[in-house]
């Protein structure tokens, strides 16, 4: 993960007040250090030329209003758009973000909260962590990619952490969705959150909802990412 820190003005205004929420980061397009804003044409944001802008969403890590600064993490990949900006972005170079999108609030009867994520919704798993209600128990099971990817979350006393480190090669998302299916029942008062690998939360969605039969307002599933096509 590399962290970011993007400040300014506009950012004071910034007020995120759920966890697990998103902005969407605007970045220069590739070749070039001149940030364009798009327009919008009813249904996406383009450029001028027809083109796609680089334009990602990620979770708001930290916020300051006071002095204006945002923190977000990045999954370090090659080929990333926003990734490889961000190896070699300089001190003050332009971006633009809008936002917050929505978070999650903790239902009132939840009694135990059960997260899936991968290193792409980390931040956003720390923070429901960091913010979930005393009464709440926690169950998080987290896929990366790599050892070293395994970092320090602090956790309340009861709560576990699972973290399963997937083999070069393997499906993204893969671990995560055998994690899910290992489960053949969940009890009243449980809620699921999950995030990660757009064809694994479907799997994981399938399983929760037809297999298990679990009522949708019981489970937040997200996909934050597709693999690059070759």
């Amino acid at each position: 993960m590399l962290r970011v820190a993007l400040e300014g003005d506009g950012l004071r205004g910034l007020l995120v007040e759920q966890p697990a929420a998103s902005v969407r980061i605007l970045v220069p397009s590739s070749g070039t250090d001149e940030l364009v804003i798009p327009g919008w044409n009813g249904n996406e944001f383009l450029l001028s030329d027809g083109s796609r802008p680089v334009l990602r969403t990620f979770t708001p890590l930290r916020v300051d209003n006071e002095v204006g600064r945002l923190e977000i993490e990045v999954v370090r990949h090659p080929g990333g758009a926003v990734s490889g900006w961000a190896e070699t972005v300089a001190h003050g170079a332009p971006a633009a973000i809008s936002g917050p999108g929505t978070g999650y609030e903790f239902p009132p009867d939840a009694q135990r909260l059960v997260v899936f994520a991968d290193e792409t919704a980390l931040p956003a798993a720390t923070q429901l962590i960091e913010t979930a209600p005393p009464s709440l128990a926690l169950r998080v099971h987290v896929e990366v990619v790599a050892d070293d990817a395994v970092s320090d979350v602090d956790t309340r006393p009861g709560d576990h952490i699972d973290w399963y480190v997937t083999e070069e090669g393997s499906v993204p998302g893969g671990r995560i969705v055998d994690a899910v299916t290992a489960f053949d029942g969940l009890p009243d008062g449980t809620y699921v959150w999950a995030a990660g690998e757009a064809s694994a939360m479907h799997a994981v969605r399938t399983h929760l909802f037809d297999t298990l039969g679990l009522p949708r307002r019981r489970a937040t599933v997200r996909g934050y990412w597709k693999p690059a096509r070759h």
